[in-house]
């Protein structure tokens, strides 16, 4: 794993499944409550890796972390609290994610969300925005911090 730095941006090169993971473990090892990861990218791009990675940091122990498509939310319990890992795919409008209670898993929980462009402009203005490319045999994410995220960018 290889990255560059700019002042609210920064590139990470992921050279395959297992360092989608392993970068999903050291998010979810520094996530705390009301902070929010933002996860795009096409079909196949890495968001679930990512996101069972960092499941099994904030739970303490790997777990079949489903993809949650079809149910739109799944919920883990951990040390630090509650996470949300949220799939707006079938999202019809964005006013619909607040019937999921979303507005309150912002304040209270961690909340890991794909598909984020689905909410429209209803994006919490503290955010972190993780966009998986493809690149040759794995991928890219790039990061882009908004809000307090910008202060916490260094450390991941």
């Amino acid at each position: 794993m290889t990255a560059q730095t700019a002042s609210d941006s920064r590139m990470i090169a992921l050279p395959d499944a297992m360092a989608t993971l392993a970068f999903g473990r050291r998010l979810g090892g520094q996530i705390g409550p009301g902070d929010v990861i933002c996860l795009s990218g096409n079909l196949g791009a890495g968001k679930t890796t990512l996101a069972r990675g960092a499941v099994e940091a904030w739970t303490g122990y790997p777990d079949d972390v489903p993809s949650p498509t079809y149910t739109l939310v799944q919920t883990y319990d951990g040390e630090r609290g509650e996470l949300w890992h949220v799939d707006l795919y079938r999202l019809k409008q964005p006013d619909d994610a607040w019937e999921l209670g979303l507005e309150d898993a912002f304040a209270s929980a961690a909340c890991l969300i794909e598909w984020p462009e689905r909410l429209g402009g209803q994006l919490p203005a503290d955010r972190l925005d993780v966009e998986l490319k493809p690149e040759g045999e794995g991928r890219t994410a790039a990061l882009t911090a908004h809000g307090a995220w910008r202060a916490k960018l260094g450390s991941i």
